[in-house]
């Protein structure tokens, strides 16, 4: 297979930056899309507009403003739901850094949406969690169902709002965390807290204990370990980064100088992992690149798959690196 090392990977990502800052047109999905990176892998999850569209519109607020970026996993009920929503985690604390500028962060709330029943708590799908005994009170917690749970689900308390749907074979992730053995108790309201590695507990859990999740907005589904999206200038990838852990993370184009194209590590999306999947992206800190094998390059629908993309690191303080090289194949003739 011919390859072409420049050309049309660059211009894509070029005009990416110009196009997210104008708010270019483009086509829109019946339904919109989040993707969701998690400690255990991703998924893409299909929203209800059509059929919740005050609890969609509540939870995208909470995704553009940030508030699901290392979203903790705060309850697992066995085989029943996985929750999360009510805190972001800032990071370990130490060295001196101490609570709230690490640890657990309260996400702060939203007004209360009205109830939207109607679509029914199978599994695989999301809805809101509320107060009991007042249906119209949720904010910004929110679950994944682990089985039909139909029954009660979609009767008590009014029946709890359904707003998404997991989507192809996404449930691998939330069945993931199904897995873990252990939970904790750190709060009264949080008494099902999953951990991992609970052998390293000395207090209370850090990074490497919990569970964590980001949510942002896509265009399309993919499954696809490593995506670049032309509308957002998002690109999200898994990363090895030896000595510095395995995980995931966001760059996001944020200028272009010349020929060149700019992106910048969103710190706030690092996830570390608990997979080792195929296809990793790999960084050095000897020669500071980071190496991607295959991207999926989303140019409003049409896709082309870019490999050996490599980026390297040119300020260190706000992580920002230059678009490299790549290799895209050559189009047939």
């Amino acid at each position: 297979m011919k390859f072409l090392q420049a050309g049309i990977l660059r211009t894509v990502m070029l005009t990416a930056a110009v196009a997210a800052g104008a708010g270019a047109t483009h086509a829109v999905a019946a339904n919109p899309l989040v993707r969701v990176s998690s400690t255990f892998g991703d998924f893409t999850v299909e929203l209800f507009q059509d059929r919740a569209p005050a609890t969609v519109q509540n939870f995208l607020g909470y995704v553009d403003r940030g508030d699901y970026s290392r979203v903790v996993v705060h309850r697992l009920d066995r085989d029943f739901v996985i929750q999360m929503g009510s805190h972001r985690w800032n990071g370990d604390c130490s060295n001196g850094v101490l609570p709230p500028a690490c640890g657990p962060a309260n996400i702060p709330s939203q007004a209360m949406v009205p109830n939207e029943p109607g679509v029914s708590n199978t599994a695989g799908t999301l809805a809101m969690a509320k107060i009991a005994g007042l249906p119209d009170s949720a904010t910004s917690q929110w679950f994944v169902n682990l089985r039909d749970n139909s029954n009660p689900l979609d009767t008590t308390e009014q029946g709890y709002t359904v707003f998404g749907q997991i989507l192809g074979d996404g449930m691998e992730v939330p069945q993931r965390v199904n897995q873990l053995q252990d939970t904790i108790n750190v709060a009264t309201n949080v008494e099902t807290l999953p951990i991992r590695d609970a052998a390293s507990l000395v207090s209370g859990p850090t990074e490497k204990n919990l569970v964590l999740m980001n949510v942002w907005r896509v265009d399309r589904h993919s499954s696809s370990l490593n995506v670049f999206e032309f509308r957002t200038g998002v690109l999200s990838t898994y990363v090895d980064a030896g000595d510095l852990g395995r995980m995931s993370l966001l760059l996001k184009v944020v200028a272009n100088t010349g020929a060149d194209t700019i992106f910048e590590l969103d710190p706030t999306s690092l996830i570390p992992l608990a997979i080792t999947p195929d296809g990793m992206a790999t960084f050095s800190a000897d020669d500071q690149r980071l190496r991607i094998p295959e991207v999926e390059v989303n140019d409003h629908g049409q896709v082309v798959t870019a490999y050996n993309v490599v980026l390297r690191l040119i300020d260190p303080n706000t992580w920002r690196f230059v678009l490299e090289s790549y290799e895209v194949p050559a189009t047939a003739n």
